[in-house]
């Protein structure tokens, strides 16, 4: 991490605020937005040379929550402006997922490659080693982005829009409008809510990209709770804990899905041997996420019972 880098963080971390109720959404956005931004910063330099794959990890999550909180307030500055905003992170967010897609699939496959005899250890090394010569491609290819003047361009712009102090605006008519986090925030998450619970009739018969785009609304549901969690009452705490349950579950899936897009292809590609005992690998997850369907419904009906609602409408009241 060069020294400017570590300047801008410095000078960033030192303002961010806790969001208060009384703060207007767009005032609200840019602190959750710089916290996000200042996380994303801390693990760029780790993200980049690999030795720890919990920073891309962290750095893809950051963009991610940083795309879906510019999605939720979008209204609230000039669309023109998130619109550049969200794109640029999602060009981030693309190249820090293809390396974390390997991140996922290599160290899992090294579990199972333990399980084996000799023999089918090496046939699967093989396989390790294709794959991290992919993720070194990845690597590079994520270096290059932020290497570019662009991403330059992004951090300092970002970093002028997430600091700068917005001004309130009355409305010209006179008429009193909603404008503070404590009159607005209930409605996008009750919104928010209301598009998760609408899977509820058409579960039992989900395929996979239906629960993956149900996953997306948790998840859209879970940032907008957990992002103002400041202004929000500590039962929230509570409520959350299903939700993340839920998306991770859902998320195991999807790993598997991804693992199987990038894995089958090779099969027919190997030596034979090799091939048969890939193979064995795509047998054992996809009866895995055969066992993560049939276990989902029971934690949507955990999530879906008054005691879990109620801690999100207690949560709400300290509005």
């Amino acid at each position: 991490m060069d020294s400017a880098h570590s300047e801008l963080i410095d000078t960033l971390q030192t303002q961010i605020q806790p969001v208060a109720p009384e703060d207007t959404m767009a005032a609200a956005g840019r602190k959750v937005l710089l916290d996000q931004f200042v996380k994303m910063l801390l693990h760029e330099a780790g993200s980049r040379s690999g030795e720890d794959i919990i920073h891309v990890h962290d750095m893809r999550v950051a963009t991610r929550r940083s795309r879906s909180a510019l999605l939720l307030l979008e209204d609230y500055y000039k669309p023109k402006q998130v619109r550049t905003y969200r794109s640029q992170l999602q060009k981030i967010a693309r190249a820090l997922g293809a390396v974390r897609n390997l991140d996922v699939i290599i160290p899992d496959l090294e579990q199972f490659q333990m399980t084996m005899d000799e023999k089918h250890q090496a046939d699967l090394q093989a396989v390790i080693e294709k794959l991290d010569a992919q993720r070194t491609k990845a690597r590079k290819n994520l270096n290059k982005i932020l290497d570019k003047a662009d991403y330059r361009r992004f951090v300092d712009n970002y970093s002028a829009f997430l600091t700068h102090q917005s001004k309130s605006h009355e409305d010209a008519s006179g008429a009193v409008q909603p404008t503070q986090i404590r009159h607005i925030l209930p409605g996008i998450i009750y919104q928010h809510l209301g598009a998760a619970r609408a899977y509820d009739t058409v579960l039992p018969d989900a395929d996979l990209p239906t629960l993956h785009a149900l996953r997306i609304e948790l998840k859209r549901l879970r940032y907008a709770v957990s992002l103002f969690s400041d202004v929000l009452g500590s039962s929230i705490k509570e409520f959350v804990k299903p939700l993340k349950a839920m998306q991770d579950h859902l998320g195991r899936m999807q790993d598997i899905a991804t693992t199987q897009a990038i894995l089958n292809p090779m099969v027919s590609e190997l030596s034979d041997g090799q091939g048969e005992t890939l193979q064995l690998y795509l047998d054992r997850i996809e009866a895995e996420c055969q066992d993560l369907r049939q276990q989902f419904p029971e934690l949507w009906r955990h999530f879906n019972t008054k005691t879990v609602q109620k801690q999100l409408a207690n949560a709400v009241v300290a509005l």
